[in-house]
């Protein structure tokens, strides 16, 4: 393209085109535009307009000049290798149609003259007639390679591209990237092109078992390890409308990089210092080799990121078939329940009489857990490097291995009257004392830490034997882990991968007769180690990973698996049932500049997870001096809320706004996830953002707040970015609108006129807003407010009304279950249906006559200056139906 042509396409007046994920740029020559096609794009028509003119409607607006006729250049259609005319005006006016006439289903385009800056387009699918009769286009841009580079969404994303880089077209204008060598291996790493200068967020494997987030703007700034990387693609457009002449606006759209598995081979993304994106694809056996590979790494783009990932990966879980989307999976049902883990309380200390001593105590406190998860230190394990030393080499730990699938001696008569008979016995009491409903157990994917004891009559039947854990250069090119590398030195007892059904069959099926619900199942990632001989670490994940999905279908009702220590993608796309995981790495009590991480780590770690489980959040400790800001989080998460108290620790007042008197808690509907303005900002370091999660209820939104700056800093990142704590807070500041909160107008309702009431937990203050509008918010380091976001419904002429829910919890909105109402000649009524107990509150534009709870009359209070109602729910924790009179 000549220099004055680019000019005239930077200055030139015209409306962008908009269709989908494509952007069409007009370009302005002497007496027209031209629009320049790319090499070569596929058209997909359906059937029933195979012989009827495709009708590509362009138009634009021009301020103060006569529009010059469109010309298209010439153009050869070509199908099953032979070549034809294709029949198009030779100009066109501004509104008028230029037609493409197809009678093949699949044709492919080729253009004469190409310039590599336009974008490249495919896929016409049909969206119903026209007004001339033909069929109206909607125009997808799919990933593709031209001389500027890696062209996605009709922008470079990579330039100076690889040459041996291949793209190959998926479905809904997606695309997977992949590339072939000379030779084959069984680890590549290949370039894909230099990246630079957009503002991104990658989730990265820091450490071995875990996911962080890190933001950036050039692929040096991607570690090893990478599993996903979100661009964000911003771009100025000269608009022109009829009311106004040369507005400038921003449109934003998301590309998307999520490196999969392909066959055997596992795939992930790195930068180089020189700004060089690169994919690393590797086996994890030296026999499993090739020369090529064109799935490694899924490539979409489009204008919602929360949309775009749910969209990618699904478009996987259909081609690949490997694993299932969230959506199509069971949830078990404890995450609707408080629930209590002995990890930190006992660690692998757990015994019976400590169990019974913390669940009465939190009986006593009004807040008894309904699920109890067993941890580490149940097992019969035995650690030979132990044996007859006093003096333990650090590291030998990780070296234990598992003798019996039956508990070990704690859990067995011992002829003590606080001691149990068995495991059996024990869980059949504290069931019935306590009213628990699910008890779980832990254990490892491959039984314990160590694996199995070769030598044990209780395994030999498994075909057990001794292996050695190979770490791959992305492993120990980040941050090395003790457990993986002292198991590297004193090996794993890994257990016949044609035996693995049978292990965890025996395994659950002695612990459900028992009477266990389910299984928390830990150290999953160690199967990457020890693929080598095993046909390679994607397929010895599956194997286990399908093992065990069967074996909890067998055994537990509803799908009663907690996956953990599991980040890596080779499990993540092996999912087909499992539905619930860990989504970062321990809360830790006694590290006080991980709990910031903790919380940010989970929020954003939930944008790719979040597509295929339930984030599992973890413990937290009620009575930690971050219980709050803790607490808060898991309110929020859509999660399971637990607690991994000491007998007697706790602060009740933080767990009665989580758990309601039955035990229950309000989980909200989806993943907590960072709001949209917050995906590319680092809210642990760079001293000035707070973090936003969001999510949603059944007739309400919620965002929390959370001021993560100053108290912590992000694994691998200079410490010195991190300011330093003062010991008089710091506050920030920022702004909450009914906008943070995606897909709020699905459970506004028809009769939303788009404000909505907003009530902040900790001020107690209520305001109403519109849709753009904000309200702003200033917090201490390590200080949280939680919004409740409400779509305030036109009920009748002088009535607006937004049902908030329990004002004392948490998530206040979670409590709506339903909202109804009437309109008579003498007023309204309208009806709530609430599940819980305590405050109630909602915003209403007028006082009521009479607030009616369960058939009976209670007194209310109404603020007329806020538009506060409130109202007391006494009694039983049960589902609520209140009616209020107007």
């Amino acid at each position: 393209m000549s220099s004055a042509a680019q000019h005239l396409l930077k200055t030139f007046p015209f409306k962008m085109f908009r269709a989908t994920q494509c952007l069409l740029k007009p370009l302005p020559v002497a007496n027209g535009y031209l629009i320049s096609l790319p090499a070569n794009f596929t058209t997909k028509t359906p059937l029933p307009y195979l012989s009827t003119p495709f009708k590509l409607h362009l138009s634009w607006s021009l301020s103060s000049l006569s529009p010059p006729p469109l010309f298209l250049k010439n153009k050869t259609l070509s199908s099953s290798g032979v070549t034809s005319d294709g029949q198009t005006s030779d100009s066109a006016r501004p509104g008028e149609d230029n037609t493409v006439v197809i009678k093949e289903e699949e044709l492919t385009w080729q253009n004469q003259e190409i310039s590599g800056s336009y974008p490249h387009v495919s896929d016409w699918k049909s969206n119903g007639n026209s007004d001339g009769g033909g069929a109206k286009m909607t125009i997808t841009a799919k990933p593709s390679i031209t001389d500027s580079g890696l062209m996605v969404g009709g922008r470079v994303v990579c330039n100076r591209v690889a040459e041996n880089l291949v793209v190959s077209p998926e479905s809904s204008g997606s695309a997977f990237l992949g590339a072939t060598s000379p030779a084959p291996r069984s680890r590549h790493v290949f370039n894909v092109g230099v990246l630079e200068g957009y503002r991104f967020i990658c989730l990265f494997r820091a450490k071995f078992w875990w996911m962080i987030p890190r933001v950036g703007k050039s692929a040096s700034e991607i570690p090893m390890e990478t599993q996903m990387l979100l661009l964000e693609v911003r771009e100025e457009s000269a608009l022109d409308d009829e009311n106004s002449s040369n507005m400038t606006s921003e449109s934003t759209f998301y590309v998307l990089f999520l490196p999969v598995l392909d066959g055997p081979f596992r795939t992930s993304l790195q930068g180089t210092s020189e700004n060089v994106l690169q994919f690393c694809v590797e086996s994890g056996d030296p026999s499993v080799q090739a020369s090529q590979v064109l799935e490694a790494v899924l490539i979409n783009s489009g204008d919602n990121p929360f949309e775009l990932l749910k969209n990618s990966i699904k478009i996987l879980e259909k081609r690949k078939g490997t694993f299932a989307h969230i959506e199509h999976k069971k949830a078990p049902p404890h995450l609707d329940w408080f629930g209590w883990c002995t990890w930190d309380a006992f660690y692998t200390e757990v015994n019976p009489q400590g169990i019974r001593e913390g669940l009465q105590r939190f009986l006593e406190g009004g807040c008894p857990p309904k699920f109890l998860i067993i941890d580490d230190g149940w097992q019969e394990t035995i650690n030979e490097f132990h044996k007859g030393s006093k003096l333990h080499i650090d590291g030998t730990q990780f070296a234990t291995r598992l003798v019996d699938i039956r508990e070990n001696s704690k859990f067995k008569s011992s002829g003590s009257e606080s001691s149990c008979i068995d495991l059996h016995d024990f869980i059949q009491t504290i069931k019935e004392r306590y009213r628990l409903k699910f008890v779980y157990m832990w254990h490892a994917i491959i039984g314990y830490w160590g694996g199995v004891l070769p030598s044990s009559k209780m395994m030999v039947k498994y075909n057990p034997k001794l292996a050695y854990p190979i770490q791959s250069p992305g492993n120990i090119g980040n941050l090395r882990d003790i457990a993986v590398d002292s198991l590297e030195k004193y090996g794993v007892g890994i257990i016949d991968p044609e035996k693995i059904f049978h292990f965890y069959n025996d395994l659950h099926g002695y612990l459900a007769s028992s009477g266990v619900d389910g299984v928390k199942v830990d150290v999953q990632n160690i199967l990457e180690t020890i693929g080598k001989g095993y046909g390679g670490r994607v397929l010895l994940t599956r194997q286990y990973q399908f093992a065990l999905d069967e074996s909890i279908a067998r055994n537990f009702k509803d799908n009663s698996l907690i996956c953990c220590m599991s980040h890596n993608s080779d499990s993540i796309y092996s999912s087909r049932k499992s539905a619930v995981a860990r989504a970062s790495e321990d809360f830790m009590p006694k590290e006080p500049t991980f709990q910031t991480v903790h919380i940010a780590s989970v929020a954003f770690n939930s944008l790719l997870l979040g597509e295929i489980v339930v984030p599992d959040w973890d413990t937290f400790h009620s009575n930690h001096s971050t219980a709050e800001f803790h607490g808060a989080a898991r309110a929020l998460g859509g999660c399971a809320v637990y607690v991994s108290d000491r007998p007697g620790t706790h602060d009740f007042r933080i767990l009665k706004r989580l758990v309601l008197p039955d035990g229950s808690v309000l989980r909200a509907k989806y993943p907590g996830r960072p709001t949209r303005d917050c995906l590319f900002k680092d809210p642990v370091m760079d001293g000035e953002s707070l973090l936003k999660i969001w999510n949603l209820n059944k007739l309400s939104g919620v965002v929390g707040v959370f001021n993560c700056q100053g108290a912590g800093n992000w694994p691998m990142k200079d410490a010195e970015a991190v300011p330093v704590l003062a010991s008089t807070p710091t506050f920030l500041s920022g702004h909450v609108s009914p906008l943070d909160v995606e897909y709020l107008d699905q459970v506004a309702g028809d009769n939303w006129r788009g404000d909505s009431a907003v009530y902040a937990f900790y001020s107690g203050s209520l305001s109403r807003l519109s849709k753009k509008a904000n309200h702003e918010v200033s917090l201490a380091v390590l200080k949280c407010e939680i919004f409740t976001i409400c779509p305030v419904r036109v009920l009748g002429q002088n009535l607006q009304f937004a049902p908030i829910g329990l004002l004392d919890m948490y998530n206040s909105g979670g409590a709506v279950e339903a909202l109804e109402h009437t309109n008579h000649p003498a007023g309204c009524r309208v009806k709530i249906s609430v599940r819980g107990c305590g405050r109630f509150g909602a915003y209403s534009s007028k006082k009521p006559l009479s607030c009616i709870v369960d058939m009976q009359e209670e007194e209310f209070q109404y603020n007329a200056e806020g538009g506060l109602l409130t109202l007391k729910l006494q009694g039983e924790c049960s589902l609520r139906e209140i009616k209020i009179v107007y």
